[in-house]
Order: C-alpha cells, then sequence, then structure tokens
C-alpha cells in the first residue's frame, strides 16, 4: 500500500510538472497578441512585423516538433525538456533590452525553436513515466492543459496589462521557466532503449516542408491565396512533405514510421486533434474580435468571456476519455464530439446574438464537443505508438496541433478578410467625401486650422476603415470629439461590413467540422488500441483486453517490444 501509494505520487508530480511546461508553450502562442499595440508603440514596428512577433514562434514550433521529439526519444526526454525550458527562458528574457522589432521577432523564433523541445517531451514522459492505470488520466489533464492554454494565455496577459507594461509578460514566461526546469531535476526520464540512426536527411525534409506550409498558411489571410510567396510555400512544403513520406519508408532508421497512419486509431486521432485546433483557433480568432470590437470588451474582460471554453474543454476531456477507454467507444467519442462541436460553430453564425450572455450556451456547446474528442485523440496517439519513440507520437500530436490551428487561421482570416473588403468600400467612401465636406465647411466657417486638418485625414481615415474593423474602430474614437453623427455612422457601418463575414467564417469552419465529424466515423476503431493490419482480426473484433500486452498491440507495436517498460533513469540526463 505504502509502495502503491509513492508511486501515485510520482505520477502526480511528473503529470503537474509536465503540464505546467506545456501550458507555458501553448500560452506564448496567443498571450502576445493582447500586447501588440503596445508593443508596436515601444518599438515602431509596422502591420507586417506585428504579425511576425506572433508567428515567428508558431513557425518555429511547428517546424521542429518532429526532430525534436526524436533528439528526446534519442538523449533522454527529461535532459531535452530542461535544454529547452532555458532556451525558452533566453529568448524570453531577452525582449525586455530590445527595442528594435526586428531583433524582437528573432527572439520569438528562439522562443519556437524552446518551445519544440518542450512540447513533445512534455506529454512523452507522461506515457512514459506513469503507471498503466493511471497514464489514461494523466493523458486527459494534459490534453485539458494543452487545450485550454491559450486562453489562460489571454488572462493572464490582460491581468499583467492592467497593472504593468508588456515587459511584464516576457519576465513572466522566463521565470515560470526556470523554475520549472529546476523542478525538472526531480522526475525521472525515460529515452529509446536501442536508438538507430538519427534521421538527418528525414528531418531536414520534415523542416522543410513544414516551414512551407505553415508560412503559408500564415502569410494567405494577409497576402491572399495568390500571392508568389504563399504558392511557393504551400506547393513547396506539399512536395516536400510528400518527399519526406518516400525518404521515410525506405530508411532502416525512420524520423517518424509513417505506416503508423495505417493504424486506425493512430490515423484518426491525428486527424481529430488537427479538426479540434482547426475549430478553436478558428473560432478564438474571430470570436476575440467580435468580443472586443463589436460588444466592446477590453482584452481581459475577453479572457474572462473565454473562460467557459477552458472549463468546457477541462471536464470533458476527462470524461470523453473515460468514455473511449472504459467502453471502447473512440469511433463514438471522436466523431460525436467533432459533429457537437461542429453544430455548435455553424450556431454560431446562424444565431443571431446581440450581447456575449445570449450566446453563451453555444459556446458551451462547442466547447463540449471539444472536450470530449481532445484527450481520446491523444490517448489514440500514443496508445499506437512504440514505447520507445513516444516523444515523436507526441511530436505528431502537437504537429497535427500546430497545422490544425494554422490552417483555421488562415480560412477563417481569409473569409472575414475578403468579405470585410467587399463590404467595406462604399463606407469608406462615404467617409471620405463627408469628412472633406465638413473640413470645407470648417474652413468657410473661418476654422481655418480644424477645416485643413479635416481634409488632410479625409484619405487616411478611408485608407484605415477600408483595412479591419479595429483601425475602422481608431477611426471612429479619433473622429468622435469633432464629427459625433459621421463617427457613430461608420461605426455602424463597419460592424455589419465585418458582422456578416464572421457568420460566413463560423459557418464554413463549422461545416468543415461536421464533415470531419463523418469521416471519423467510418475511419474511427472502437477501441483506443487495434492490432495491425496484417493481424488475422479486425481491430473492432479484438477481445477484451486482460493485460500490457493487449495495451500495446498495434502497427506501432511491431517496431518494439510493447511488453518491456521504458527504460528510466532517475539520475541527471
Amino acid at each position: 500500500m505504502t509502495r502503491l501509494r509513492s508511486a501515485d505520487l510520482r505520477s502526480i508530480w511528473l503529470i503537474a510538472i509536465a503540464c505546467a511546461a506545456v501550458s507555458m508553450v501553448v500560452a506564448a502562442m496567443a498571450a502576445l497578441n493582447t500586447a501588440l499595440p503596445d508593443i508596436a508603440i515601444d518599438t515602431g514596428a509596422d502591420s507586417g512585423q506585428m504579425t511576425w512577433i506572433v508567428d515567428g514562434y508558431t513557425l518555429a514550433l511547428a517546424a521542429l516538433l518532429l526532430p525534436a521529439g526524436a533528439v528526446g526519444d534519442r538523449y533522454g526526454r527529461r535532459g531535452v525538456l530542461i535544454v529547452g525550458l532555458f532556451v525558452f527562458a533566453i529568448a524570453s528574457v531577452l525582449p525586455v533590452w530590445i527595442s528594435d522589432p526586428t531583433q524582437l521577432i528573432a527572439t520569438r523564433v528562439l522562443a519556437g525553436v524552446g518551445a519544440a523541445l518542450i512540447m513533445p517531451t512534455t506529454l512523452s514522459l507522461i506515457t512514459s513515466g506513469v503507471p498503466e492505470s493511471r497514464r489514461a488520466l494523466g493523458v486527459s489533464i494534459w490534453a485539458a492543459v494543452a487545450g485550454g492554454g491559450a486562453i489562460a494565455g489571454f488572462l493572464v496577459t490582460g491581468i499583467l496589462l492592467e497593472f504593468f507594461t508588456w515587459h511584464s509578460i516576457f519576465i513572466t514566461f522566463a521565470a515560470s521557466a526556470v523554475l520549472t526546469a529546476a523542478l525538472c531535476f526531480t522526475i525521472g526520464s525515460s529515452r529509446d532503449s536501442s536508438p538507430g540512426r538519427f534521421d538527418v536527411a528525414g528531418s531536414l525534409t520534415s523542416i522543410l516542408g513544414i516551414t512551407g506550409i505553415v508560412l503559408g498558411l500564415l502569410e494567405a489571410p494577409h497576402r491572399g491565396w495568390a500571392d508568389p510567396l504563399v504558392l511557393i510555400g504551400l506547393i513547396g512544403g506539399i512536395v516536400l512533405v510528400v518527399a519526406f513520406v518516400f525518404l521515410e519508408l525506405r530508411r532502416a532508421s525512420p524520423l517518424l514510421d509513417v505506416r503508423l497512419f495505417t493504424n486506425r486509431a493512430f490515423g484518426s486521432g491525428s486527424l481529430a486533434i488537427a479538426m479540434q485546433f482547426f475549430a478553436s483557433f478558428g473560432v478564438f480568432y474571430l470570436m476575440l474580435q467580435q468580443l472586443q470590437l463589436v460588444f466592446g470588451y477590453s482584452p481581459l474582460q475577453s479572457a474572462f468571456a473565454l473562460m467557459p471554453m477552458v472549463a468546457g474543454v477541462g471536464i470533458f476531456a476527462l470524461l470523453g476519455n473515460w468514455l473511449a477507454v472504459r467502453f471502447d467507444a473512440l469511433r463514438f467519442v471522436l466523431a460525436g464530439g467533432i459533429l457537437l462541436a461542429g453544430v455548435g460553430i455553424v450556431l454560431l453564425g446562424i444565431v443571431h446574438y446581440e450581447t456575449y450572455w445570449t450566446a453563451i450556451w453555444i459556446i458551451v456547446l462547442c466547447a463540449i464537443g471539444i472536450g470530449l474528442a481532445t484527450a481520446s485523440s491523444t490517448t489514440a496517439i500514443m496508445s499506437n505508438t512504440p514505447l520507445d519513440n513516444q516523444g515523436v507520437g507526441s511530436a505528431v500530436n502537437d504537429t497535427a496541433r500546430e497545422i490544425g490551428a494554422a490552417i483555421g487561421i488562415a480560412v477563417a482570416g481569409s473569409i472575414m478578410a475578403a468579405g470585410y473588403s467587399n463590404r467595406i468600400g462604399a463606407v469608406a467612401d462615404n467617409a471620405r467625401t463627408q469628412l472633406t465636406a465638413a473640413g470645407e465647411q470648417r474652413i468657410a466657417a473661418g476654422d481655418q486650422l480644424g477645416g485643413q486638418m479635416l481634409v488632410q485625414q479625409a484619405g487616411q481615415a478611408a485608407d484605415h476603415i477600408r483595412r479591419s474593423l479595429a483601425e475602422a474602430t481608431a477611426v471612429v474614437e479619433r473622429l468622435a470629439d469633432r464629427a459625433g453623427p459621421l463617427a457613430a455612422q461608420i461605426a455602424h457601418d463597419a460592424q455589419d461590413a465585418f458582422l456578416e463575414p464572421m457568420r460566413q467564417a463560423y459557418i464554413v469552419l463549422g461545416a468543415v467540422l461536421v464533415a470531419s465529424a463523418f469521416v471519423l466515423a467510418w475511419l474511427a476503431p472502437r477501441r483506443v488500441v487495434t492490432v495491425s493490419p496484417d493481424a488475422p482480426t479486425a481491430g473492432d473484433d479484438i477481445p477484451a483486453a486482460d493485460g500490457a500486452a493487449q495495451e500495446n498491440v498495434g502497427v506501432g507495436a511491431r517496431a518494439a517490444d510493447a511488453s518491456a517498460p521504458p527504460r528510466t533513469d532517475t539520475a541527471p540526463d
């Protein structure tokens, strides 16, 4: 009994540290969005540089996840986690002394490198270091933390900006990373018991391929899908990913055994993870603008408004994973959760609501759907990955998240940009005409200086109104004192131009999820762990498991002895 309690405490401590580390990585993806206006003022960053202050981190993280996961498997997951935390801490503290936007972008890329070392090792430490009886719970908690980390980032950033400058965000991340790195010395480590030759060619191909795809997706909303850089990134990235697959099929020690995707649980789990983050980050992109620019919420109020999403995902992640594992209901949990989330997002576009509180039930519905599918997706991926390759399995899980999020933002952003642009032209032209006329009237009335200022600002105001609702709102605030009725008209018309494409974007995001739910209903097996395709029986016909051997049956299990425990080191790597 004492030994059992000791093992449980070690597992709880390991899960807590892993979740603390992954929460920083996910929070850092979202945290700076709230602080961008202040950063732009202090550093002189233009709109393109502001975008890359956020996207530089995401790009480096997504591109390096697979090689970073393999490095953790090869050299020890705890050691790689500690290195990643220190890199993350250094990259986070450097902006305190930086005033140049290009240098700030470089520090964000460096932070993304550290995050890539952190994220896959956190999950693989749980799946390789927590006893089988507690593993599903550990994965559920990790998935809930990773799913809610972005909103936690908004919340923490909003609180810090209420009292301090934007530098406090970086200081908080740096201090948290150093503390977590110190705590990591109290947990054990694990690694591949017989690593083969490191796959340099596969690593380079995967890095370049994912970089191209993510770069194209990140730039598409701003440049347009026909822009040469976007096309080169997307087409070149896809070609490199195809080359990566052929390369990995021919290697004795591949970076990623792509045959794992022929395992229905692994493949459906990867698809479900991508769809969840496609939906959640697309919705975050739209809803944060809606809350702040339409409902008039502050950044901090917006973060609190999204807390029901965190609660729903956290609670139903535990429930969904329990249902999938306990009742062999993976197919129903994945497909049902994605379908529920899709219906909820479609309702956000169909139902007309004037306040946040009249839409909260729809937000909760979306959260329940995403929560049901999130942990069970990760469990399906990790349970069908060889024990020695848990870092790579975790990296697949995380890469699916990053690419799904990038696609969601790209789709939502492109629909919004095109729809707003098509509708706002007449509003901008009318604003220019009325500002020019108002300025000329002031000049005629003897207010030469005030009139000339209005005439000069007419063209600039029209350009700002055309760019986005955020810039149109800034124009309205500047005009409120001098041209109140015109400012009110611009605010009303600009919001109308924003709301219709926003609803269309919600409907498209939701429709994609509904369609993917039907795919998952066909693709996903009943059980979390399935037999290999060349086994005599199908995955859905496996008799009830009675031990660890059944837990590790699968395509990936052919690559390693599934019944052997992972190699664990209690000393530092």
